[in-house]
């Protein structure tokens, strides 16, 4: 992975000291909040219901076991003993005092880690393919696009202060893994007829109030024009985005405002204005970042059959199937580490669990971590050889739930347990919904099945891209749940549809019930999945079963 230079080093030391300063003047009442709002913003802090909050960067989702570890000691030492990670791939400690900030940025920076550009109006982390550098499908390990995105971005004085906060992701393989269709700009690397790499851009995606699907901007930009083409988006972005309306104030508005043409037109010109001035980064530079992701020698890993283990634990198999990816090399494959025990808080790791993951990295796994957007934890690279013994490791630490990309592998924002702009509860219904199912006893033969949960319109849960989404409302002091089905966040985007009226919280969960039985009695075989199902049948079936046999809410 990528290693800092001195310069990184002495940026992120320099903002830290920058930061003790403004924290000093706010305790000494010299700065009143709404003051420190700015410079907090800038460094990751944010003031949540009951304390401050603090999201601490993981690039593109990425990080070492030394890093893990020391995430690990920032929870114990100043927060609850717990972390939880994102969509955005960063992590979050929810129980931050403000005298203590300044100590957890400089343990994270003796690790190569800052909470720079995590919040504020600016270009926020930028995402991959949590499977990156490990998938057979790859054109290109899309993290080399985004460290050359975050070197570029990162302080950029035209783009510090945007009308509104700035997503981008990328996308290494045809099959997207890394939502690119719902950031500000998606990225996706593909070949011409030529067979060159270069990039097909999606701008103006998102979800939240007003949630849009990206328009193409161009089918192929070369890797040598693609700094411009990224400068020139939020260049017009910059200049003519509003900043009168803070619910107006994204790319997917201005796109709609000045219809897609137009704003291609913009962008065209003025890449055509700077193009030469941005083209290709020095090569030295692209070769540093090259080599940081520079593979793992896989060479030592010996051929081993992993079915043979299967025999020895049905739980196990049951776990192999669900969190086990096929690799790039025959000899390891990709465990997925789920977050999403049933009960548990979605995201939320523990300082030990945290620790166990790290050594599970060193020991076994080429001392890489990636972080998903689906708030899970990836060992890209394991010998197949070392699975059972990871697996009997990770089933000790609460950690082996075999739920991957099933019904209780819920996303789900923080809602109104810890967030200020929250609406309704998020973490207590996914939790109240992935024990029912495990009671069930009905997961495996349900099969693939999304739910994400936002607990207000902001969608920080990516619940209109859920194949059953969630959202929670006030309705006069009442919380209530809207239910959306068919959302597809994958290559294949589309957004969910409203069922109908809201659902109190009371109902949600036989509401959530009735959807899944509509699907299990009516699809055709079982390799039928829900969205299979959805797409086959629309939504009158699941329309005529809820509002027909589900107690209905006002």
């Amino acid at each position: 992975m990528y290693r800092y230079n001195e310069f990184d080093k002495n940026f992120v030391l320099s903002r830290v000291r920058e930061f003790k300063e403004q924290i000093q003047r706010r305790i000494d009442g010299v700065l009143t909040e709404n003051e420190f709002k700015p410079f907090r913003l800038q460094n990751g802090l944010y003031l949540q219901l009951h304390a401050y909050m603090l999201r601490v960067a993981i690039p593109y989702g990425t990080l070492s076991g030394n890093q893990m570890r020391q995430l690990a000691l920032v929870a114990e030492k100043y927060d609850r003993g717990y972390g939880h990670f994102t969509t955005r791939q960063n992590i979050q400690y929810n129980w931050i005092n403000l005298p203590d900030v300044v100590d957890v940025l400089t343990d994270l920076a003796e690790v190569e880690m800052h909470a720079i550009q995590t919040s504020g109006n600016c270009i926020r982390n930028i995402t991959a393919d949590h499977f990156a550098g490990a998938v057979a499908d790859e054109i290109e390990d899309p993290r080399l696009t985004a460290e050359l995105l975050r070197q570029w971005s990162s302080g950029h004085p035209e783009y510090a202060f945007l009308p509104r906060k700035f997503k981008i992701a990328v996308s290494g393989s045809p099959h997207d893994r890394a939502v690119i269709a719902f950031n500000d700009i998606g990225l996706c690397l593909v070949r011409n007829d030529e067979e060159e790499i270069g990039y097909k851009i999606y701008i103006g995606g998102g979800l939240g109030r007003t949630p849009r699907i990206g328009r193409v901007l161009t089918e192929f930009v070369p890797k040598t024009h693609l700094l411009g083409f990224i400068d020139s988006i939020l260049h017009v972005y910059n200049r003519l985005g509003r900043r009168d309306n803070i619910y107006k104030a994204r790319i997917k508005i201005l796109v709609d405002e000045l219809g897609r043409d137009e704003a291609r037109r913009q962008i065209y010109e003025h890449f055509e204005s700077i193009k030469d001035s941005l083209a290709s980064p020095p090569a030295d530079l692209m070769t540093a970042i090259s080599d940081g992701f520079a593979p793992p020698d896989f060479s030592a890993a010996e051929a081993y059959d992993l079915e043979s283990d299967f025999s020895l634990s049905t739980t196990f198999k049951n776990w192999a199937e669900t969190n086990l990816t096929s690799h790039r090399n025959p000899n390891h494959v990709i465990v997925s580490v789920s977050l999403k025990k049933p009960g548990a808080t979605p995201g939320d790791a523990s300082s030990d669990q945290m620790r166990i993951l790290a050594d599970l990295a060193e020991k076994y796994a080429y001392n890489e971590l990636h972080v998903s957007h689906e708030q899970n934890i990836i060992l890209p690279h394991v010998p197949k050889q070392h699975v059972l013994t990871i697996y009997n490791i990770l089933n000790d630490a609460d950690l082996a739930a075999a739920n991957i990309g099933l019904v209780s592998d819920i996303i789900a924002c923080p809602g109104m347990d810890y967030c200020s702009l929250a609406t309704a509860r998020s973490i207590p219904i996914a939790k109240q919904i992935a024990v029912r199912i495990d009671e069930l006893k009905t997961e495996r033969d349900i099969g693939p099945l999304k739910i994400k949960i936002s607990g207000c319109i902001n969608a920080c849960g990516h619940h209109h891209v859920g194949h059953i989404g969630i959202l929670g409302l006030d309705r006069a002091g009442v919380e209530n749940y809207q239910i959306t089905l068919g959302g597809d966040g994958t290559e294949v985007a589309q957004l969910g549809e409203r069922t109908g009226p809201g659902f109190p919280a009371d109902k949600l969960i036989p509401a959530i019930e009735t959807i899944i039985g509509v699907y299990l009695t009516n699809r055709q075989q079982r390799e039928e999945t829900f969205l299979d199902y959805y797409r086959r049948a629309g939504m009158g079936p699941f329309k005529e079963a809820l509002y027909q046999n589900t107690a209905r809410a006002a």
